[in-house]
């Protein structure tokens, strides 16, 4: 039992990384700036685990990977929240999920691993699936949409993210999390406009304080604390079910309906991931 634990929680919160969008976009509605929601919300996150942080301090040596942690990971929460409050949700998530051609390039062009055949397939499918999502030939004559930027960017920098929070052992999850939590605090805070203020008469705080210290307080630390107790393959096939609520809410709650182009561009993305759980199952020690 003990085994699946991990498997229920990652599965759990996967659910809500990818239902994130209704509370989002609900407190944005009712005069939560998206910039100064996602300051508040991850201020909020970073003073309650200090108490937590206090007893493990004595893990939080490696400052260059924290300050790696607050970087890559604050920037991936804030391009992603910011790209869910403003944009269209089932084209941020496909976005998003550009996650498994990320990860082959950079693992052959940056760590010069060695790459089978069927990943560069999923390369080429991934990237596929992103041009018709993003229209086909007419992204070449249509406006720059900049939150398909963001949400393309949010990937690239969980892949980053991910990699460094995995990758720092000797470091408990007290550190990391705190890092994490002012890190995007802080970068949400530098992008505010400036001469804005979050505190405004309209800002709902109260309803932001509830977000945060239940729906955005387990959604971070379940999944971050599940992905470090499986192989990375098991993780991977479950976090697929963001994107498969992402889609299943909206067409819930929205009554929107799915384009022909939008299946077959998700279709080849999910495929492409599908092949990169392949390849970490293959990598994983039996």
């Amino acid at each position: 039992m003990g085994k699946l634990v991990p498997i229920f929680v990652l599965l759990g919160t996967s659910v809500l990384w990818g239902a994130s969008w209704l509370p989002l976009k609900a407190l944005n509605t009712q005069g939560a700036n998206g910039l100064a929601l996602i300051a508040c919300a991850y201020a909020l996150l970073a003073v309650l685990v200090l108490p937590w942080l206090w007893r493990q301090r004595k893990s939080a040596v490696d400052l260059k990977w924290l300050f790696a942690i607050a970087l890559f990971g604050g920037a991936a929460n804030v391009c992603f929240s910011y790209a869910i409050i403003y944009g269209d949700v089932v084209r941020v998530m496909v976005l998003f999920y550009l996650l498994p051609a990320w990860g082959v390039l950079g693992g052959y062009f940056i760590l010069k691993e060695p790459t089978q055949g069927y990943r560069w397939c999923g390369v080429i499918m991934a990237l596929a699936g992103a041009f018709i999502i993003l229209g086909g030939p007419k992204i070449f004559s249509q406006p720059f949409n900049y939150l398909d930027f963001i949400a393309i960017a949010a990937g690239l920098l969980f892949t980053a993210s991910n990699l460094v929070f995995r990758g720092v052992t000797q470091v408990s999850l007290a550190p990391k999390l705190f890092a994490l939590f002012i890190g995007s605090s802080l970068m949400a805070l530098f992008l505010l406009p400036a001469g804005q203020s979050w505190a405004n008469e309209s800002f709902p705080l109260g309803w932001v304080v509830l977000y945060a210290c239940t729906w955005l307080l387990i959604a971070n630390w379940g999944s971050l604390w599940a992905i470090t107790q499986m192989p990375a393959g098991r993780a991977a096939i479950i976090l697929i079910m963001e994107l498969i609520t992402a889609v299943i809410t909206q067409v819930i709650f929205t009554h929107h309906t799915l384009h022909l182009y939008e299946w077959i561009g998700g279709g080849l993305i999910l495929a492409a991931a599908l092949l990169e759980v392949k390849a970490a199952q293959q990598a994983e020690p039996l």
